[in-house]
């Protein structure tokens, strides 16, 4: 028996009562159900209920104006928000900042899990994320103002190790979106440019004794589609509002674009290329970070860029780019489309994202700084007149094997490219490098008895973080270090003796050139540090498919350790390293010959669990250990 769900917007708004705890899916405008919500709120406008609302959210929902959840934004109808990001719903913002709603800001990925738990009747979502930050109650507990008193967060040691335990409480209202539904209420996404979590929220609802109510595009009788097509099936739907298409678009900046539903396949020149400005420093410099290989995230913003410059330098196939709501491959999309994915590879749900990224699956993570202090602690979140939120910032910082934060050395700045050298033309007094951050979104001391790789990237400084605090690294040519950074800073940061210059070509028109491949000269390939007799090799990205590859590579080493005249310690880098079948022989025993010849002792790592399997055995057989990251390679006894 067919069971017609179909209501009208302003029907389904009628079902909301005073009080109802509400839960949105969406990211910026992807996935936001923007019918529903603006019938819920003509309905307030006109009868002063539903009121005393609260709204439960993982990521930013808005357009940073008046769409999205800034249809909620009214006195008396919001009494209490937890949200993942507030940057795009700023006049729920200010009625946080006046202290007339409660207002809870959590990771992201955390609510995204907190879903699951809910649907699950788990007493709550337990992880390490936002431990040392402005969420851990040792710190401010989430809250956002002095209205906001209830802990939602508790600080709990479990065998000897500190977790976050974050309270779950039932759900009345589910506001989804979906592109189909048919009469029995099973909903596909077959043009949504993300899935997020919407299954985890229909499930938290319904279980809560909730309503579950889906916008959508269109209906059908009977789907005539793979049932694995349907992400909300109707057994967990109350009611569908079919939309009026301009309340249904793609994202908040375009009504539909095929590509990112994999429909199409968009040529890599369509990523706009940046012109040469302080935005393009950063993203060039931060370019030269990129490994390998590597899995990565972008945040929104200034490392945006990232993906142009990579794009223009050829060296996206290099790596894997990723969006925290589950977006795998392919070219990220910027502004009010960010969170979509031209080409993508895959588009796994949120929570599935934030497992991956919490258990440190990223290799690197590029994200925005609006501030940072002599500590290294980073703030992203808050400031004295506006609520930003963290978002998914502290997921991915806190969990990343490597971080690089980026963003303007000063808050407001004019700078001159000229000559391969940049001049501060106009300087701003509102300092971005100060002696305390207003709120600890990222923490540099935690970070740092964790041993994770953190650098921040200016346009005309790089610092790295240490156990001491900032390290001064690189300077840009043309600045002087006195008066361009060092006034420019509330505090002194340490100053490397190999203070460098940031590589010239980074200030020149046309590109870079910094694609490597195996053809890299033997400079390129090793380093070595005199005072510590330590030679670093790095084999990444080489293929050796046969004996005359591994000839070359060993006149190559040969070579090089001669010029030594003594034995040296020796460091490898085997990431992205292809070793053939029949090669192996011939390279084993090159391996043995150097450590018998030439090393005093040797490390050598690689970040592929599949080649330390495969090859692991071979080193473990001349007494050389495969090591799964740099930092544990030195952190441990030489073998």
């Amino acid at each position: 028996m067919n069971r017609n769900k179909i209501v009208s917007a302003e029907e389904a708004a009628e079902l909301i009562n005073d009080g109802d705890v509400i839960a949105t899916e969406g990211f910026v405008g992807i996935g936001f159900a923007e019918e529903l919500a603006l019938a819920i709120e003509k309905r307030f406008l006109h009868s002063q209920t539903p009121r005393n609302l609260t709204l439960l959210y993982a990521a930013g929902q808005g357009d940073g104006k008046t769409r999205g959840l800034n249809h909620f934004a009214h006195e008396g109808m919001v009494k209490r928000i937890v949200g993942g990001h507030w940057g795009l719903v700023p006049s729920l913002g200010k009625l946080a900042l006046e202290g007339k709603i409660e207002a809870y800001n959590f990771p992201q990925g955390v609510i995204s899990h907190l879903f699951r738990d809910i649907a699950a009747k788990k007493p709550g979502t337990l992880t390490n994320v936002g431990l040392h930050t402005f969420v851990d109650p040792r710190y401010e507990g989430g809250k956002m103002n002095q209205t906001t008193q209830e802990d939602l967060v508790k600080l709990i040691e479990i065998e000897g190790q500190e977790y976050l335990f974050y309270k779950t409480f039932p759900l009345n209202v589910a506001l989804l979106r979906g592109t189909t539904a048919d009469v029995e209420g099973n909903i596909s996404m077959e043009k949504e440019a993300l899935v997020l979590e919407a299954l985890a929220i229909a499930q938290a609802v319904k279980n809560s004794g909730g309503i579950v109510i889906v916008q959508v595009e269109r209906v059908t009788n009977f789907h005539r589609t793979n049932p694995q097509m349907i992400v909300i099936p109707g057994i967990l739907v109350d009611c569908v509002v079919v939309a009026k298409p301009e309340n249904h678009a793609q994202t908040f900046a375009e009504h539909y674009n095929p590509s990112y539903t994999g429909e199409i396949s968009v040529p890599k020149s369509m990523v706009k290329a940046i012109p040469l400005n302080s935005r393009k420093i950063i993203a060039r410099r931060a370019s030269m970070f990129l490994k390998i290989n590597s899995v990565v995230n972008l945040g929104i913003g200034m490392p945006e860029g990232v993906a142009s410059v990579a794009n223009e330098e050829n060296i996206l196939d290099y790596i894997t780019l990723t969006v925290e709501p589950g977006g795998i491959g392919g070219i990220p999309a910027g502004g009010l489309s960010f969170g979509a994915v031209s080409n993508a590879q895959a588009i796994v749900s949120q929570p599935s994202q934030f497992d991956f990224y919490d258990g440190g699956g990223l290799d690197q993570a590029f994200l925005g700084m609006a501030e940072a202090d002599q500590n290294g602690h980073v703030n992203v979140s808050k400031f004295a007149n506006r609520i930003a939120g963290a978002g998914g910032f502290i997921n991915i910082s806190q969990n990343a094997k490597a971080v690089y934060f980026m963003g303007t050395f000063t808050a407001k700045s004019d700078i001159l490219i000229e000559n391969g050298q940049i001049r501060i033309v106009r300087d701003s007094d509102e300092l971005k490098f100060t002696k305390k951050v207003g709120q600890i979104t990222f923490n540099g001391q935690f970070a740092a008895q964790k041993g994770q790789t953190v650098y921040y990237i200016t346009e005309r400084a790089v610092f790295k973080l240490t156990d001491k605090g900032l390290e001064l690294i690189e300077i840009a040519p043309g600045v002087d270090l006195e008066k361009d950074i060092l006034q420019k800073m509330q505090f002194k940061p340490l100053i490397s003796p190999q203070l460098e210059l940031m590589d010239a070509r980074i200030f020149l028109p046309g590109q870079m050139k910094i694609r490597k491949d195996q053809s890299l000269s033997p400079d390129d390939r090793m380093h070595y540090e005199k005072d510590t007799n330590t030679l670093y090799i790095n084999l990444e990205g080489i293929s050796l498919y046969q004996e005359t590859d591994v000839l070359e590579l060993k006149d190559m080493l040969d070579k090089r350790f001669k010029s030594l005249h003594k034995k040296c310690h020796v460091v490898v880098n085997y990431d992205n390293f292809y070793l053939g079948h029949d090669a192996e022989p011939l390279f084993f025993e090159m391996v043995k010959y150097n450590i018998d010849n030439y090393y005093l002792t040797s490390t050598r790592y690689s970040t592929n669990a599949f080649f330390r399997r495969h090859i692991g055995s071979h080193f473990a057989q001349i007494n050389a250990k495969l090591y799964a990251t740099q930092h544990e390679a030195l952190g441990k006894e030489n073998s």
